[in-house]
């Protein structure tokens, strides 16, 4: 509703009309105030979005870092449970496995994991001499990441 008097250079609106015991309550106020009121100003903008890039420069190298240390953990882990599983098909084959798809074969794992460094489900696999075998046999003896990094750790993950 608009008032029909004009007071200096904008008119009057009425805001925040109610209906109150049959009339009508509202307050007045002019129209430059009401389209002030209605959004942010390009400097809040330009502040509350450089304070988001702050926060992401300074959060991004941290997140980056545990990322990092989470594919290091899985590394270790993988590695661990494919030497115990190398140990336990020695164990009960009477030999080593041939390769990590003997572990596959045998239900010693479902699938061959993925080296999370590398992301791709080929590892570095040594072959030596079986202790188990009289006849002097080879077989699977370690298991390496192919990765040619560098841990945090200062280490090569190859020699994991």
């Amino acid at each position: 509703m608009e008032r029909s008097t004009v007071t200096g250079k904008t008119k009057n609106l009425w805001h925040g009309i109610k209906r109150r015991e049959g009339k009508t309550v509202g307050r007045l106020f002019n129209r430059s105030q009401a389209l002030f009121e209605r959004g942010f100003t390009l400097l809040e903008l330009m502040i509350v979005m450089f304070i988001m890039v702050i926060l992401v420069t300074v959060a991004l190298p941290q997140y980056q870092q545990s990322v990092l240390h989470a594919r290091e953990s899985v590394l270790k882990d993988d590695l661990f449970k494919m030497r115990t599983l190398i140990d336990q098909y020695a164990a009960d084959k009477g030999k080593l496995p041939q390769s990590l798809e003997d572990l596959v074969t045998a239900n010693y794992m479902r699938e061959i994991p993925k080296d999370p460094m590398t992301e791709e489900a080929t590892w570095n696999t040594i072959i030596g001499e079986d202790p188990n075998s009289r006849e002097g046999e080879q077989g699977l003896i370690e298991v390496h990441s192919l990765s040619t990094d560098t841990s945090t750790e200062g280490t090569p993950y190859s020699e994991w």
